[in-house]
């Protein structure tokens, strides 16, 4: 066979294969036994190593790569995957109903989809070819896990139409892989895991793909990005049109027209959960209008346009063995029960807050106590109630310490607080706690430095204050039990880069009491550097909207103490930003040109990220969307612009480069 010969029929293997795998995977209904795809999966491979030129990505003897990752690529999302809003009742679901009446005033038909318990991830697809998959990581910057995503056969590695898409959807593990896999981690003496969402997430974060692929993972999607194809209307046609792409779409997914239907499909769904395959954790209820959606728009944190409905906490009955008390960073003392190990809601429970003395009077919770548990919200393990009567005698009543568990220091109760707290500013406890808040993803973010390598710093004296963090010593850390040289280079690299973060996460990570991440980025917005917050009096501060009186006290007492004022010198000293970098509210008393419009942005940016642009846009008062519309003001066409731009052209919609969007930020 010469090379044309054998490329026209690995061309027909691949596109038979590809059927074969879809017809299995994704339609569950195969058309050929086993033996058949074997037998020409291993044709494929012959003539791909008799002519290895002829090799193509999409070949489905490409989907497990060879040698394993030394790390996972960050990868920040064009459009951010945002999280839903909860519902755990009627009442809250006929709630959101009336808000998304009330905020259309016209009729809405709503799309019920069953909320798949597993990871969130992004597909990528450039010209019809899969290239990049990515988990959701914070919404705003997941990690490039493709290697693995394309072990999962249920995955096309090429869809129906030469176009670019990115879509979104949830990896999970079926119930038969998962308990599969738990017997085998039990026989080889190794620790089951505790969930399938567990399992999957774990699997996907192996660094050798050939460990995800033996995992047998599946996926559903649900939503797009990035939508380059031709536009649709509603959700309901996305869907449709995902699954003529070849995309695996959950089938149980059904339209309504009054709320009344969604009840049905919740209650439904509710008694059916135990009969599917796989886990769900809830249903998704979404407007099915593109439009609408548009109309109705964000909170900073969800669609107003969509909502979670979380099934019914799991109550169940263990052992409260002992209450534990530990130390937050601003000396709050909490109380922690100890439990008899159980299940609760598909993971091994063995802690559950108990918030407060209060509460534990309030409840009569006495060591020793059988007890009621739940999950608050499928997540918080928390103790429902005592069962007096399962009392032996041998119950004994808990009492809160009079000094600090860490550091003896005398516990006070503040003027209208419940909570007892240690003001000792060189408790132990709370310096490790604090450095654990200011290494945080949502503070200073210093990738590498979790809760476990704080913990081994500040146990060996290595670290002691936030300074001390950039000043570790490379030869030092190095001395430490499980910090090899390339791990210890990659967290003082970490360390370095985030040198260069705007003031906002700086001020958020110091800690202030009553300061958080928002309060944090209008104190930078606002005065702009860290010496203008430090000397920002009482009267300044509570001037500023949505900063309060308390806020207002805290900041100023917090920049009064002598040791604060050393540690911001200090930092200085060691090269960390003191300046707001991030975008400014328009300080013009008349609108931008940007005001209430809405902006689409579309194909390859080379002046701004998708993020620098949406920010920017949003802070001159503009709402960046991720479709085109009749609602749609403006749309920004990059490099390679697709269908978004054809669609504006269509509908008369004004169409910018990035050269006009810069100059008329610059106007504004």
């Amino acid at each position: 066979m010469n090379k044309s010969e054998a490329k026209e029929r690995i061309d027909a293997l691949k596109e038979l294969l590809n059927q074969y795998g879809h017809e299995y995977y994704v339609l569950d209904k195969p058309s050929v036994p086993d033996s058949e795809y074997d037998q020409k999966l291993q044709e494929l491979l012959k003539l791909e190593n008799e002519f290895p030129e002829l090799i193509t990505s999409d070949s489905p003897t490409q989907r497990v790569g060879g040698e394993p990752l030394d790390a996972f690529e960050k990868v920040e999302h064009r459009i951010p995957m945002l999280s839903l809003g909860n519902a755990f009742n009627e009442d809250d679901l006929r709630a959101f109903d009336r808000r998304v009446r009330e905020g259309l005033n016209q009729p809405v038909t709503y799309v019920c989809e069953l909320k798949i318990d597993g990871l969130a991830v992004s597909l990528t697809y450039e010209n019809g070819q899969f290239t990049l998959g990515s988990t959701r990581g914070d919404g705003t910057v997941g990690e490039d896990i493709t290697s693995n995503l394309r072990t999962i056969r249920s995955i096309p590695l090429t869809i129906k139409e030469n176009a670019t898409i990115e879509v979104r959807g949830e990896v999970f593990m079926p119930k038969k892989s998962f308990f599969s896999l738990n017997e085998a981690k039990e026989e080889n003496g190794e620790e089951p895991f505790a969930n399938p969402r567990n399992a999957a997430a774990g699997s996907l974060r192996q660094l050798d793909p050939k460990i995800a692929a033996s995992r047998n993972l599946d996926i559903f999607l649900y939503g797009v990005g990035e939508w380059e194809v031709e536009e649709k209307e509603s959700h309901s046609e996305r869907l449709s049109y995902m699954s003529e792409l070849g995309l695996k779409v959950n089938p149980e997914w059904k339209k309504y027209d009054s709320i009344e239907g969604v009840l049905e499909f919740v209650e439904y769904w509710t008694a059916k959960r135990p009969d599917l395959s796989y886990e769900i954790d809830g249903i998704v209820i979404k407007v099915d209008d593109i439009s609408q959606q548009e109309k109705l728009g964000f909170t900073a944190r969800n669609p107003r346009w969509a909502i979670a409905y979380k099934f019914p906490a799991e109550e169940v009955l263990t052992t409260l063995k002992d209450i534990e008390l530990s130390v937050g960073r601003t000396g709050v003392i909490t109380p922690t029960a100890i439990l008899e190990s159980v299940q609760v809601a598909g993971s091994t429970v063995q802690r559950a807050s108990l918030h407060n003395e209060d509460l534990i009077r309030e409840k009569d919770i006495r060591i020793g106590d059988q007890v009621v548990i739940k999950k608050a919200g499928d997540i918080i393990p928390e103790v429902v109630r005592v069962l007096p009567e399962k009392r032996t005698g041998s119950e004994t009543e808990f009492f809160m310490p009079e000094t600090c568990p860490a550091c003896n220091s005398d516990l006070i109760r503040l003027d209208e607080e419940v909570a007892l707290r240690c003001i000792n500013p060189d408790c132990p406890a709370q310096l490790q706690e604090g450095l654990i808040h200011f290494a945080s993803r949502n503070a200073m973010n210093i990738d590498g430095l979790g809760e476990k390598v704080i913990a081994q710093l500040f146990r060996e004296g290595l670290i002691h204050t936030i300074a001390d963090v950039y000043r570790l010593d490379r030869e030092e850390v190095l001395q430490l039990e499980r910090m090899g040289q390339k791990s210890v280079d990659n967290l003082l690299n970490a360390i370095e880069a985030t040198k260069a973060n705007s003031l906002e996460k700086l001020i958020f990570g110091l800690g202030i009491r009553f300061i958080g991440e928002k309060a944090a980025r209008i104190l930078g917005e606002h005065f702009g550097t860290m010496e203008a917050v430090q000397k920002a009096s009482y009267d300044e501060l509570v001037s500023i909207d949505e900063i309060g009186e308390k806020m207002a006290e805290s900041i100023v007492q917090f920049f009064s103490e002598e040791k604060v004022m050393t540690l911001i010198d200090e930092l200085k000293e060691l090269g960390l930003n003191m300046e707001y970098k991030g975008p400014r509210q328009s300080e013009q008393s008349s609108e931008t040109i940007f005001t209430g419009k809405t902006i689409v942005l579309t194909g390859k940016m080379e002046k701004f990220t998708r993020k620098e642009a949406k920010e920017n846009i949003e802070a001159m008062g503009g709402s960046v969307t991720g479709s085109v519309s009749k609602n749609t003001d403006i749309v920004i066409a990059g490099e390679a612009a697709g269908s978004k731009y054809d669609r504006a052209n269509k509908l008369g919609i004004t169409i910018w480069d990035e050269e006009q969007l810069q100059q008329a930020l610059d106007e504004a």
